[in-house]
């Protein structure tokens, strides 16, 4: 999909999220997912649209890799649904090893796009305006990807991922 076929489509559909039209990236790690939101945003902005970007990589971790949603749905989603801001703890990687970092303040926008695996989780499809499903290339493509991305270090706990992501996307039927 091309990122002005998404705009046209976020912005023909009807907010779902109280005035808020949210859209989702989702897709495994590798498959292009940030590349694409980011795109999508600057062709969102350009047509002179009020954005907000969260990607999932600011609350999950290794030992957390979906669990931390009510921290989102509680700090972000709940209130835009309510037409007030909302707020969330980013968590900060600086040192390898992930800890509370910058408070981060997100006044209702027109379009809010979560970026990330698990961003258009079952739970949250009612209230999204958009889904896209990003696969992107093999799983031995996207591990290089994403190796290449966060590092050799990060490989094993890539491969763990990875192997979590299938469990996911198939559970909860991406």
């Amino acid at each position: 999909m091309r990122c002005s076929d998404a705009a046209d489509a976020i912005l023909a559909a009807a907010p779902r999220l109280g005035a808020v039209r949210l859209a989702a990236i989702d897709g495994p790690s590798g498959a292009g997912k940030s590349t694409f939101a980011t795109a999508l945003l600057d062709e969102l902005r350009r047509r002179g649209r009020d954005t907000f970007l969260i990607p999932t990589d600011h609350f999950a971790t290794w030992d957390n890799p979906v669990a931390w949603w009510p921290l989102l749905r509680d700090g972000v989603l709940e209130p835009l649904a309510r037409g007030e801001t909302g707020h969330y703890r980013k968590l900060d990687w600086t040192t390898g090893v992930p800890r509370p970092g910058a408070l981060i303040t997100v006044p209702p926008p027109e379009v809010l796009v979560l970026e990330g695996v698990s961003s258009a989780r079952a739970s949250v499809r009612p209230r999204l305006s958009f889904r896209h499903v990003m696969n992107g290339p093999d799983a031995g493509a996207r591990l290089e990807r994403a190796v290449q991305r966060d590092g050799e270090s990060d490989r094993q706990n890539l491969v763990r991922w990875q192997a979590f992501e299938r469990g996911w996307f198939a559970a909860d039927r991406t």
